[in-house]
This record gives C-alpha cells, sequence and structure tokens, in this order.
C-alpha cells in the first residue's frame, strides 16, 4: 500500500491496520501462557522479597506471597505439572461435550437442521431467521463459520437479494452474538470451568454451572436477532444494494428423502431424552434428584449438565447419521469422534500452558493479594455493580482487539477479576456474562479472529474486490448496535436483580 493510498483512507481503517500488525506481532496464545509463567515465577521472587501481605476477607489470615523462584518453587513445578494439567476444570468438559457433538455434526445432523431452518423461511423473515440460525449453530460448535455463513450467501443470492448482506448478517448471528443461545454449547463448561478455578482462589468450595449464564444468554439471543434485523434492514441491505456482481450459484437444494426420515428419527430420540428427564426430574422423588437435596438445582440433572450436553448431540446424532446413510458402519461413528479430537489437538496446547500458569498464579497468592488490594481500591472509589461492569466490559473490548481466543482471554483475566468482584460482592456468574458480552461483540471487526481470513475469502468469491476494510465497514454497525443494546440488557438485568440461571445470582456473599 502506498503512502497517498493509506493517507486517503478513513482514520478507523488506518488504526485497525495497526491493530492488526501489532496483533501478528504477538506470539501464539500458547506461548504468550509460557511466557506468562515465567513471569509469575520472576515476579512472586520479587513480591516475597517485598514482603507484600494482604488480610483475608473471609478468614482473616495474613496472605502471603509463595516464592516461585526458589528450591521450593521449582520442586512444585516439577511434581504438581501433570496434575495442574489433568486436573484443568474446563479440560474434562470440553472432550465430553465435543464428543457428543461430533456425531451431531459429522451425521449431517446439525447442517440440516441449519439448512432446513433457511429453506422453510419466508423472504420477508430471512433475515432473522438467519440470525437465529447464527446464533444456534454455535451449539455445534465452529459449524456456523464453515458451513452457515457460505450458505447464507448462497441462500440470499438465490433469493434475488445481495449475498454479501447474507453473509455480514450470518456473521453478525454466528460471531457477534457468540455469546447468546437459547440451547447450551461447547464454551458454557469451558468458560464456566475458568470461572470457577478463579473463584476458588477466594472461595475453594465455589462451584460454577454450564448453565450459569443461560437465562441471560437465552434473552440475548431475542435481543440479536432483533437488533440485528434492524441494522440489517436499515444499514447493511440498503448500503450494498442490488448486487451486480458476475459469480453465478445454483438453487438451494431442499432436504432429501433420507434426511427427512433422519430428522423425523432424531426428533423423537430427542423427544425420549426429554420424556426421560422430565420424568427425573418432575416427580419429587424422581430418580434423578438427590435424596439429601431433593430440589432440581442439586439434581444429576444439572450437576451432569455436560452429559446431558453429550446425550442430546450423540444420541440424535446416531440416529440422523444411520437413518440418513450417512453412517453405514460402526467405525464411521468412531472415525467422527476422533475427528472431533484431532480437531481439539490446538486446544489442548493451549490448555497445557494456561493450566499451568493459572495453577502457578494461583499457588503464589499474587492473585489474591492483588485481588484484595485491587477490591479496597474500588470500595473507596464507592462504584456500584452496573459501573464496574461498564468499566469491565470496556477493557475487554480493547483487549479482544489483540487477542483473539475466547478462552484465552478469559484464563488470562478470570483468576484477577474473578476474586476482585466477589470481594466487591458480584458473583462470578455476572462477571463471566459481562465477559462474554464483551467478548463477542468485537469477533466481527477484529481482524486478529481466527476465521476473518475465511469470511474474508467467502467475500471475495462474491466481491474480487473485497478487502479487510470491506468486511470491517459491513461489521462495524453490527459490533457498536450489540455493544450499546447488549450493555444496556446487562444492566437492566443487574437492576432488577434477575438470575442469570439455575441458581445463579448477582451477588456474591462471603461464607
Amino acid at each position: 500500500m502506498t503512502t497517498d493510498k493509506s493517507e486517503k483512507m478513513p482514520l478507523l481503517y488506518r488504526f485497525l491496520g495497526a491493530v492488526e500488525r501489532a496483533g501478528n506481532a504477538l506470539p501464539h496464545p500458547a506461548i504468550m501462557f509460557l511466557y506468562l509463567t515465567f513471569i509469575v515465577i520472576g515476579i512472586s521472587g520479587l513480591v516475597s522479597a517485598l514482603e507484600l501481605q494482604a488480610i483475608h476477607p473471609v478468614t482473616g489470615q495474613t496472605i502471603t506471597s509463595l516464592n516461585l523462584f526458589s528450591t521450593a518453587g521449582l520442586r512444585h513445578v516439577l511434581t504438581e505439572m501433570v496434575k495442574s494439567f489433568t486436573s484443568f476444570a474446563p479440560l474434562g468438559t470440553v472432550l465430553v461435550a465435543m464428543l457428543g457433538f461430533s456425531l451431531a455434526e459429522k451425521s449431517g445432523l446439525l447442517s440440516t437442521l441449519l439448512r432446513l431452518l433457511v429453506l422453510k423461511s419466508p423472504k420477508k423473515l430471512l433475515v432473522p431467521a438467519v440470525l437465529l440460525a447464527g446464533v444456534l449453530s454455535h451449539t455445534g460448535g465452529d459449524i456456523g463459520y464453515v458451513l452457515l455463513i457460505p450458505l447464507a450467501a448462497l441462500t440470499f443470492h438465490s433469493a434475488g437479494l445481495n449475498p454479501l448482506a447474507g453473509l455480514a448478517i450470518c456473521f453478525a448471528g454466528v460471531s457477534g452474538g457468540f455469546a447468546a443461545n437459547i440451547l447450551l454449547s461447547t464454551a458454557d463448561p469451558l468458560l464456566s470451568g475458568i470461572s470457577q478455578e478463579a473463584a476458588r482462589i477466594l472461595d475453594t468450595s465455589y462451584v460454577v454451572t454450564p448453565v450459569a449464564n443461560w437465562y441471560f444468554m437465552s434473552a440475548s439471543s431475542l435481543l440479536i436477532v432483533g437488533v440485528g434485523t434492524l441494522i440489517a434492514n436499515k444499514v447493511t441491505i440498503p448500503f450494498l444494494g442490488n448486487y451486480q456482481g458476475e459469480h453465478q450459484t445454483a438453487p438451494l437444494e431442499g432436504l432429501t428423502l433420507l434426511e427427512k426420515k433422519g430428522l423425523g428419527m432424531a426428533g423423537l430420540t430427542a423427544i425420549a431424552i426429554i420424556i426421560f428427564l422430565l420424568t427425573g426430574l418432575i416427580p419429587q422423588d424422581g430418580f434423578l434428584r438427590d435424596p439429601a437435596s431433593p430440589d432440581v438445582l442439586h439434581s444429576a440433572a444439572l450437576k451432569g449438565v455436560v452429559a446431558i450436553i453429550f446425550l442430546f448431540g450423540a444420541l440424535p446424532g446416531l440416529a440422523f447419521g444411520f437413518v440418513s446413510r450417512k453412517f453405514k458402519s460402526q467405525s464411521d461413528v468412531t472415525d467422527a469422534m476422533q475427528d472431533a479430537m484431532a480437531t481439539l489437538a490446538p486446544y489442548l496446547v493451549l490448555v497445557f500452558f494456561a493450566s499451568q500458569f493459572i495453577s502457578l498464579f494461583n499457588i503464589s497468592n499474587m492473585g489474591l493479594i492483588l485481588a484484595v488490594k485491587g477490591s479496597e481500591v474500588l470500595k473507596e472509589l464507592g462504584l456500584g455493580p452496573v459501573p464496574l461492569m461498564l468499566g469491565f466490559i470496556l477493557l475487554t473490548v480493547v483487549l479482544d482487539l489483540v487477542i483473539g481466543s475466547a478462552s484465552a482471554k478469559w484464563a488470562l483475566m478470570a483468576p484477577i477479576f474473578v476474586p476482585m468482584f466477589m470481594l466487591l460482592g458480584i458473583s462470578p456468574e455476572l462477571s463471566q456474562a459481562s465477559y462474554r458480552v464483551a467478548d463477542s461483540v468485537v469477533n466481527i471487526i477484529s481482524p486478529l479472529m481466527s476465521y476473518f481470513p475465511l469470511i474474508l475469502a467467502f467475500a471475495i468469491k462474491y466481491d474480487p474486490k473485497a478487502k479487510v476494510g470491506t468486511v470491517i465497514a459491513l461489521m462495524l454497525p453490527y459490533s457498536i448496535g450489540f455493544l450499546i443494546f447488549w450493555s444496556v440488557m446487562l444492566f437492566v438485568w443487574i437492576t432488577f436483580n434477575l438470575p442469570l440461571g439455575p441458581g445463579a445470582i448477582l451477588k456474591y456473599v462471603a461464607p
């Protein structure tokens, strides 16, 4: 790019270009956690030398930093390395959930359901249908990016609309509304596990369940569809106008007879699972209730929600796969599950280094000391939960421009902010919900987001002149709109003290 052209570019694009160059200079998140681990070890020695202390707000005991830069610290690193990795809370839950959803995805069930949703929507309802499909696609992991976004562009083109509008609208639902979902997704156990690890810095018995934000995120789905539809009809579609490109496309294909039969069998299987759950939960002495604590919140269904997620992914997926003949043998099933584990290889590498950082950060007590000192400063400022969460959201938005991974960023932020906010009476569930709002809205305008190059490639298919600025220009209205309205919704939730999920209140009260 020449100097003259760069000078003519809007200031926003020049800024995002600088952010992109700076972000590209950063190492891989796994390596970042490795560097942070060494930094924690070094700083723990400095903190110990300075004899920095804090008073535990619950026990009243004096908190001192453990010097990891010592022979005792070295012994801990060597002896606890494997345990820190294998006991990392999100690891098992993500692996189990992904095994279930691998069958729903590889069988073709998820893609068929999304295709059916788009095909059956009248032209006037195409925009909200695409947004809703994008929100629901989170249940299937990254299927929305790979399958649904090009499918939405194809659908708009077939309907006589600009395919780039379909791409932008679907991208807004899939990525801009990433935290919103009526159904649970693999992100729920992943983030809740990190939140629980962080909460236990202060309260060793605290539990954050995968359904901790379910009520709020379900309502957020309606917000994303509503706000997204408004922006699409008032900004995106008029801005793009009629499609003038040369790319031709065939009409979107309907469902085959085998796919229809497979959907019917998958539906019956899902209904059977629901009947099983209701039978065990509705009676006071239901077999899924704990006799010692018979309420639903302590039932096996909620405590074992990851297993329920697995069943809802695996069993309907198997039913659809064999009826539609996508699965022809047992080896097809095991191959699908093995493929899912292979796609998790980058996650496993990241988790190894993140787990070492979090474990050492926790054992050093620096997180707890920082949380106590930080909470004391915030108490003196007298800020309420709304301005605190607003500041936290804005900080997350800034960090999201340079750290694309939601789990990596939360693993970095949670050990500091979750216990700090707990000391101010804010629950880990509320901190997590605020983080998820901020993390979602920046995805669609950040060139560092892992799927951004793929979206650009889809755009170039219909407009060979499309560049990074093209996608950012299309997505910026959604990013700003979602940030404003979603934040307002969160503040209304806080004002009326509504639960974020089953048993997930907004306030934390020390035991």
